[in-house]
């Protein structure tokens, strides 16, 4: 009996030590207290980035307009031409002999219109017979001009200072007359043009007042920025009404040669933004490629709820749905908790939060 008093005495201390145990290591956790915070509003400034395409202020096709054989090519591919400077040369035989038959036939026309003249003036033939060897002398004068034009033709110089591309015809090549002989770009400055949706677009009109705002970067297809910024000069007149995009375009100087004709890139535009809804990044968490964060009602108990990123910048989400700035918003442990929990938490003032992290002001 003394032996079985014992040990119902030993069993019922192990389960009063084991459930008060249990009973400290439930109210420990109960004790814990988890980081709380709300949105913030502020007037901000974000990049945006836009696809974009590089043109040559100038790139035109260089064409043969006359037919003939190819006789000379005075350039080579990717060299810079200066204005007026000598690029082909189609043979010119045939069109100096029609000018030289030209000019003859003129010669020849302006007897004619001479000895119908000393006529006229002494009244032997009339007017009308002395206008009609004016009109043939302009006629044989206008063969003349006409052969010239097409012997010029012959000669091909660059219209204005560029840099050559690929040749389309070799040397002794049979050309006709429009057919493509090579590229020139003049890559002083750059056309980048890029599309804007309309909302974005609205924002930019009613904040671009002067040339400062206009400004935008140009990120290469390296990544890196292009050292110029350009300035949004043109803005196409039409909306695309299947993508609801309009076309922005953007000059750059290009100094350096380095952008050429054809490359891509992005802009990077500055667009204010009024009043922006900001929270922390660390603040959500990710489900299925969408962002939740856990709101905390006022009977403390966390919620899930899944928010609209309008915009990412260093350790910020701007928000555009789903939250309202007196939420208030798990800044920590959202790890720990699930929905539908009841927590313990320290409120932290956003001005605080944001204090510890990058945020962007006008």
């Amino acid at each position: 009996m003394k032996r079985r008093f014992v040990l119902m005495c030993v069993g019922l201390g192990v389960l009063y030590s084991a459930t008060s145990c249990s009973e400290k290591k439930e109210e420990k956790e109960e004790q814990v207290k988890y980081l709380v915070t709300s949105a913030w509003q502020k007037d901000t400034t974000i990049t945006k980035e836009y696809v974009s395409q590089i043109h040559a202020y100038q790139h035109i096709e260089v064409r043969a307009l006359e037919k003939g054989y190819l006789q000379k090519i005075y350039v080579d591919e990717g060299q810079h031409v200066q204005q007026g400077q000598l690029m082909f040369q189609i043979m010119p035989m045939v069109y100096k002999a029609e000018l030289q038959k030209s000019k003859a036939e003129a010669s020849y026309v302006n007897l004619e219109y001479q000895n119908t003249k000393q006529l006229a003036d002494k009244n032997v033939v009339s007017k009308n017979e002395l206008a009609l060897a004016q009109a043939k002398l302009d006629k044989a004068n206008a063969e003349v001009g006409l052969a010239k034009t097409h012997l010029d033709f012959t000669t091909i110089r660059a219209p204005f200072s560029g840099m050559m591309d690929h040749f389309q015809a070799r040397l002794g090549s049979l050309v006709d007359e429009g057919d493509l002989l090579t590229t020139l770009s003049d890559n002083s400055k750059m056309w980048v043009y890029f599309n804007v949706p309309e909302a974005e677009y609205l924002s930019y009109k009613a904040h671009a007042r002067n040339e400062d705002e206009t400004k935008v970067n140009l990120k290469m297809a390296n990544n890196e920025v292009f050292q110029y910024p350009g300035v949004v000069q043109t803005i196409e007149a039409d909306f695309n009404n299947e993508t609801g995009n309009i076309a922005f375009r953007a000059t750059f100087p290009n100094p350096k040669g380095l952008l050429r004709n054809g490359e891509t890139g992005s802009v990077l535009m500055t667009v204010p933004l009024k009043n922006a809804l900001i929270i922390p990044q660390k603040a959500t968490f990710e489900v299925l490629e969408k962002k939740f964060v856990y709101v905390v009602d006022k009977n403390n108990v966390v919620h899930q709820k899944e928010v609209t990123v309008a915009s990412e910048m260093p350790q910020l989400y701007i928000i555009s749905g789903g939250l309202a700035a007196s939420d208030k918003i798990m800044l920590e442990g959202i790890r720990k908790v699930k929905d539908g929990d009841k927590i313990s938490f320290t409120y932290q003032d956003p001005k605080v939060v944001a204090s510890h992290l990058k945020v962007y002001s006008e």
